[in-house]
């Protein structure tokens, strides 16, 4: 597989923005609503308020950033499902929500590809293999001996039921025929206080959350699962070269609309957006927390979307992974 067809998979969205040129007709007319489908201090939350005053200056018009958090999103895309589709409400949605929600989900009460127009990806992170500081494991190869001869007897954590560390870790133990017990927990932070701890041994988790604690040593980082390295973490290799190119998970940000918003506001808001995606100190913030700036057209991130979501829902069947 070469760079070029590794990255249409599940984040062909990558590739810099193709809409240039002309601002187009549109102006907002009043507040312009950035909706987070989490709390406050979270990523979602921290590239809209980042964003916010960027677009704020170039739109002419006030811009605020609501949090609406609950249901792993679900509650916020509803919300803006529902709302005028006229350009003045976005959501600042997670990769779950668009793409992980509707497959574990029996009722999410939105349509990921036929309730939103797509508008740029945001922002995107790996998730990475790591092992607990005791695990005889270094290499993919080795991790994957040492879960056989395990035999079932690993614990992997995660941030939740139906999270891109559980689906990752699922694709991972398919791909490579093993085994382990998923024990979720509530949120990131705690799956990665298991792994410290040794509750749990080995586990796929956010690569920029785990990163302090792979530079210290309470963890063994194993493999990156994007086809790229990861900038903060070079010498960690992909589970690509590993042999394992087709377990990819990532978490991404993005912005989008409510469907049928006008194309000229779209182009207007993709254009406004990623120019403060590229604003030195937008790109310095995110970059230091261990994100990568992966602003994308509309038409590159309707694509991931369905990419994804179809990807995930064959994952969530065949584990069997369900909500109410």
């Amino acid at each position: 597989m070469n760079r070029r067809s590794a990255l249409s998979l599940p984040l062909a969205a990558l590739a810099l923005p193709r809409v240039a040129g002309a601002q187009g007709t549109w102006s907002p007319s009043r507040t312009v609503t950035l909706v987070v489908p989490f709390a406050a201090g979270g990523p979602n939350d921290i590239v809209a308020r980042l964003v916010a005053p960027h677009l704020q200056q170039a739109l002419g018009q006030t811009v605020v950033v609501e949090n609406r958090p609950g249901a792993t999103g679900a509650i916020a895309a509803r919300h803006v499902a529902a709302q005028p589709a006229d350009g003045h409400t976005l959501i600042v949605a997670a990769s779950g929500t668009m793409t992980i929600n509707p497959a574990v989900m029996q009722r999410p009460g939105y349509d990921p590809e036929k309730d939103f127009s797509p508008v740029t990806l945001a922002m995107t992170v790996p998730n990475m293999l790591v092992v607990h500081k005791d695990v005889p494991a270094r290499t993919v190869a080795e991790t994957i001996d040492w879960l056989k001869r395990e035999n079932g007897r690993v614990n992997y954590s995660s941030g939740g039921v139906g999270s891109t560390e559980q689906l990752g870790m699922e694709l991972f133990l398919r791909a490579t025929g093993t085994t382990a017990t998923h024990v979720p927990f509530p949120g990131g932070a705690p799956a990665v206080t298991a792994m410290i701890q040794g509750q749990c041994q080995a586990s796929i988790l956010n690569a920029a959350t785990v990163r302090p604690h792979v530079a210290s040593g309470a963890l063994r980082g194993i493999a990156i699962c994007l086809p790229r390295r990861f900038d903060a973490l070079p010498d960690i290799p992909t589970m690509e070269e590993a042999g394992f190119p087709q377990v990819v998970s990532a978490s991404w940000s993005a912005f989008l609309a409510p469907a049928g918003t006008p194309a000229p506001a779209i182009a207007r808001l993709h254009e406004t957006i990623t120019a403060a995606l590229r604003q030195p100190e937008v790109t310095q913030r995110l970059t230091a927390a261990g994100f990568t700036i992966d602003a994308s057209t509309p038409e590159e991130l309707g694509r991931t979307i369905s990419t994804e979501l179809a990807r995930w829902k064959r994952v969530v069947q065949e584990a069997g992974i369900q909500l109410t």
